[in-house]
């Protein structure tokens, strides 16, 4: 047994009811504690957190970062969250939650400040950092320990109380043998919280939580899988890996391989993008399907620049709408061939769009986007529609035109249409 205490970061042999060093009682026990060493690192609400380190006066109260009339919540802090906040609830619907709520607009660039601030700390301590978000991250300290002469859970816990006492908040950590583990060892113990979960205590501790606690089931797919037996992870452990990849493909091996702690992927230096997308959000709502299908080309216009740009294409396509009462709707189409080019995009969401709009419902946001993500290859030959190459090699065409001569040098009807209903509400 090993213990580790995380108020000043000793660590010894054997189990103990206070730290040997410091006598502090913040303590973390176990065999397998100097044996693992890949963490994620998740800030405590963080755009709330900073504000109230901010301004020391709302301390005590209920903070909500967002706003606008048809804005959503951005983050809360955690006494707001006891009324039933959520981030991307609607703010009519926080407000009404916790009617004493302080509203702040969000400042994205201060965030920023903070969020390179603690990943230079963590750089600090290992190379091998990737930020999946302004405000977490995974790093991997294996092999670390000759180098800094420390656990890699003692690294942590001085980690923590650096960004506590030097960056003003507070982050939550969760360390195992992969990313997946360590993403769910965070979530055990939140606010300022260090929790670990060695990959033989899986079934123990996630066993008996549901389905979507694993990343990528959403309501949709955990109906599926309910119907089929499956509600909680351990449903999963017992079932046959090849009996799930026949059922549902992909996912099928992915939901098998998380459900048993399993997690192939490094901790790379190099940001890992997982979609690219785009989305807009209408000042009315909308319920014409024509001037819907003018928003969607524009998103998928959208998308295809910025896939082009990082050089992504996708298997995956996923049309976004969002109703007057907020609720959202996804829908997504596997492609045989991955694509980065708006006229696939919108040749394969405007089915999509159609049968979601039969019955004249209004909209106020559609999204586009695509993940499943590759490296952007050749354009591919398309059976059903022979015709693709040729709307490719037009589509890239214009690209270069636009890239020459500036963004309005080619325009399709659609995009016409779209601008000049906007000059005439303007």
């Amino acid at each position: 047994m090993h213990t580790l205490c995380r108020d000043c970061s000793h660590t010894s042999a054997g189990q103990h009811s206070r730290c040997p060093d410091c006598g502090g009682d913040r303590l973390i026990s176990h065999a397998q504690l100097p044996d693992l060493g890949i963490a994620h690192i998740d800030c405590d609400a963080f755009y709330a957190a900073i504000e109230k380190r901010d301004n020391p006066e709302l301390r005590n109260k209920p903070v909500i970062v967002g706003g606008g009339t048809r804005g959503v919540v951005a983050t809360c802090c955690y006494i707001a969250r006891l009324d039933g906040v959520r981030s991307a609830m609607p703010m009519f619907k926080a407000l009404k939650a916790c009617p004493n709520a302080v509203v702040i607009r969000p400042d994205f660039r201060k965030y920023s400040e903070v969020s390179r601030q603690i990943r230079s700390k963590l750089e600090a301590l290992t190379p091998r950092v990737q930020m999946v978000s302004i405000d977490e991250g995974y790093v991997d300290l294996l092999g670390t320990s000759r180098l800094h002469a420390r656990l890699p859970a003692a690294l942590l816990a001085n980690l923590a109380r650096e960004i506590e006492t030097e960056i003003g908040i507070t982050i939550s950590i969760g360390l195992s043998s992969n990313r997946f583990l360590a993403k769910m060892a965070s979530e055990l113990d939140k606010p300022r919280g260090f929790a670990i979960l060695p990959p033989d205590e899986v079934e123990a501790i996630l066993g008996p939580m549901p389905v979507t606690a694993i990343h990528g089931v959403g309501p949709a797919f955990a109906r599926r899988l309910a119907a089929d037996g499956y509600r909680i992870i351990n449903d999963v452990r017992r079932a046959d890996r090849k009996s799930l990849l026949v059922r549902y493909g992909e996912s099928g091996q992915h939901l098998w391989e998380r459900a048993h702690g399993i997690d192939h992927r490094t901790v790379s230096p190099d940001h890992e993008r997982k979609s690219v997308s785009a989305e807009r959000t209408f000042s009315e709502d909308i319920a014409d399907h024509a001037t819907l299908e003018d928003r969607l080309w524009a998103v998928c216009e959208e998308t295809a620049t910025r896939a082009k740009k990082h050089g992504l294409a996708g298997y995956v396509v996923t049309l976004k709408l969002k109703r007057k009462d907020f609720r959202t709707l996804t829908r997504s189409v596997t492609l045989h061939e991955p694509t980065q080019l708006a006229q696939t995009l919108f040749r394969t969401t405007r089915p999509l769009l159609h049968k979601e709009t039969r019955g004249g419902t209004p909209y106020r946001l559609i999204g586009i986007g695509i993940s499943d993500l590759c490296p952007a290859g050749v354009d591919q030959s398309d059976l059903v529609d022979p015709s693709v190459a040729k709307r490719a090699a037009a589509e890239r065409a214009a690209d270069r035109a636009r890239e020459k001569f500036g963004l309005g040098a080619v325009q399709t009807g659609r995009g016409v249409r779209a601008d000049a209903e906007k000059r005439s509400r303007n």
